[in-house]
């Protein structure tokens, strides 16, 4: 007996429910699963969620999975591990809280990279080089790589359609051209205890 993959548009997927709490990426039209997050990579993403409600009305901050993103490519929608979306947001993502290629991009998104044992990793391939793509595509103003094995912090700043990154390690301090009056350095953001 053969078997068929059921495959779904980004419509049919926005309408799927199995009947579980389970989340999905979508890619080449194929549900999978997404694995739960490390307690340090959750604990940075809050944290670093903690420093920007300061700095801009807390609804517009999303923590860890809480925000999904559609976006061009073979896998067409992401969850970033921290998301600062408009406020013109708000409204349309009351019943789902997913920013639609139609939409106008997030300020900001976050990436926390998953342990790896290589930069062949797929861990650090779909943070470092596929997310990146996709974010850039789709015209998100500022990417940060969180990366706590390499202890730094890549911010990526969209200029005329590319990314230009600025790596920061241990007490340099973060700039960011979204949120300027943010006192953080590296070291701080990559503290997890």
């Amino acid at each position: 007996m053969t078997q068929t993959t059921l495959k779904l548009t980004f419509e049919q997927y926005l309408e799927y429910d199995d009947g579980t709490d389970n989340r999905y990426e979508l890619f080449l039209g194929e549900l999978i699963p997404m694995p739960p997050e490390s307690g340090d990579n959750i604990w940075i993403a809050l944290q670093l969620m903690y420093e920007l409600v300061q700095l801009v009305d807390r609804r517009l901050v999303l923590p860890t999975n809480c925000c999904e993103l559609q976006v061009i490519g073979k896998t067409q929608n992401r969850f970033p591990d921290l998301v600062v979306i408009r406020e013109e947001h708000l409204e349309p993502t009351k019943r789902r809280q997913t920013i639609t290629l139609n939409m106008a991009p997030p300020q900001l998104v976050v990436e926390v990279v998953s342990p790896y044992r290589s930069q062949n990793d797929d861990n650090y391939k779909r943070d470092y080089i596929d997310k990146l793509h996709q974010y850039q595509e789709r015209g998100i103003p500022e990417y940060w790589i969180v990366d706590p094995q390499a202890q730094s912090v890549t911010v990526l700043v969209l200029v005329n359609g590319k990314y230009q990154a600025t790596k920061y390690t241990g007490n340099q301090r973060i700039v960011s051209v979204a949120f300027p009056k943010m006192e953080l350095t590296a070291a701080q953001i990559l503290q997890t205890r």
